[in-house]
């Protein structure tokens, strides 16, 4: 049995984060391969190191002065190592990295330098075999991971140390230079180690006790999800629940390895497992979330069902604008192709006026809707749950703009008008979660 477990910046803020890592990790002797994120903010007003080294960089490229920003992460940096009295001297390293500061400095190569100095920190304190990701992680020059190479190298890393704290966030081409992953990739780094040695369980610890039902900024204390599936989270992180990078699940769920997302200022706490298949069945619905901000493109037209092409000719043009298409209400004479409004913004009458004369239809323009969305496996063939969700909106007085829902029955899409996005997510969480 081995475990992967990857730590958030939430979790390696400080010193005193540091100690309660160590005690997860020497709580389960399975924990064998650690990674971690750069140190993370220790309270609202603190700024992430990582952040800080995208502003260094930024400060080198345009000649701005930077030494005050420097500061700020060496010292950030020489905390730690001095409260923990780690052996390893992280001066020489921040030294050697000073010197190499310079206006082409590679943007990807400083910026991961966060994620390296606290892996490092980190397996001193641990006692564990520091691995650099880029002899691990390695891109093809398109940016595609060539999984063959680096399941070779992570195998033969594991076989070598059988403990080790790997940089999360970064690897490597095969020339050797630095490439980071997408914002947030830490995540992603732990879920390639996962896949590469078909680990049990992946664990990502973080500063919540799992997935939340629903919005904890809308909803006071919302539950934890017990368990939730690839397909659940996947829909949920559509609408909006800002849960694990979304490139995460793809590596292990190919192989069936479930994640564990805990809380490390509360390890106790089970927090979400995720998987493929969930045997819970104790929740009609898994989840709510949504987002704002969305547009409808509303296309009438009598007997268009009649003419062939019709919805082809209309998503014709929302390709020429490389614009997605959320969703597709219809009807019979009508359908509404909705979109996110940050995506057509600088074009939305362009489009509207070439729908009109590429399918002589008449066609309107709603800009105030706002899209939430109910999750459940458990969904499936529950009779009786749409009239409880239409019932608990129409108590409410809220008008209901359009419907959509999935084949696969996992999810019920409705849309509102913004003002009354707020009201929805808090009514039917007490409805139907509470």
């Amino acid at each position: 049995m081995l475990v992967v477990t990857k730590f958030g910046g939430s979790s390696l803020s400080c010193a005193s984060q540091f100690t309660k890592v160590k005690r997860i990790i020497e709580a389960d002797a399975k924990r064998k391969i650690v990674v971690v994120s750069a140190l993370g903010k220790r309270d609202n007003s603190d700024t992430k190191v990582t952040d800080l080294l995208y502003i260094l960089h930024a400060h080198l490229k345009y000649n701005v002065p930077y030494e005050d920003i420097w500061k700020l992460i060496y010292d950030r940096f020489i905390a730690v190592k001095t409260e923990l009295n780690l052996e390893y001297d992280i001066a020489i390293d921040l030294d050697i990295l000073k010197l190499e500061l310079n206006k082409n400095i590679s943007e990807d190569y400083l910026v991961s330098r966060g994620e390296y100095l606290t892996a490092k920190l980190m397996s001193s304190y641990l006692g564990y075999q520091f691995v650099d990701a880029k002899e691990l992680i390695i891109f093809n020059y398109d940016g595609t991971i060539n999984y063959e190479i680096t399941e070779k190298k992570v195998k033969e890393a594991f076989n070598a140390y059988g403990v080790m704290v790997v940089p999360g966030f970064y690897g490597a081409y095969p020339n050797g230079s630095v490439k980071l992953l997408s914002r947030g990739g830490s995540d992603v780094t732990g879920s390639i180690l996962a896949k590469c040695l078909t680990v049990s369980l992946y664990e990502n610890w973080t500063d919540v006790s799992g997935i939340m039902a629903a919005d904890p900024r809308i909803i006071d204390n919302p539950k934890s999800i017990k368990e939730i599936t690839y397909a659940e989270l996947r829909e949920l992180s559509y609408m909006g629940a800002n849960v694990l990078h979304e490139e995460t699940v793809f590596p292990v769920q190919s192989i069936n390895i479930p994640i564990n997302l805990k809380n490390t200022n509360n390890p106790l706490h089970p927090g979400t497992l995720i998987k493929n298949v969930c045997e819970d069945t104790s929740e009609i619905v898994t989840g709510l979330a949504g987002k704002k901000e969305f547009v409808s493109f509303n296309i009438s037209k009598n007997h268009m069902s009649n003419e062939v092409g019709f919805l082809k000719k209309a998503l014709a043009v929302f390709e020429k604008y490389a614009v997605s298409v959320e969703h597709i209400p219809s009807g019979i004479d009508c359908f509404s192709v909705v979109v996110a409004k940050q995506n057509v913004e600088r074009f939305k009458y362009d489009i509207l006026s070439e729908l009109k004369t590429e399918l002589g239809a008449v066609v309107t323009l709603d800009e105030d809707i706002a899209l939430v969305a109910i999750v459940g496996r458990n969904m499936a063939h529950k009779i009786g749950l749409c009239g409880k969700i239409f019932k608990t909106l129409g108590d409410n007085n809220i008008n209901v703009k359009l419907l959509a829902q999935g084949p696969s029955e996992l999810n019920i899409i409705i849309g509102v008008a913004q003002n009354d996005y707020e009201l929805v997510l808090k009514v039917l969480y007490d409805k139907l979660m509470a």
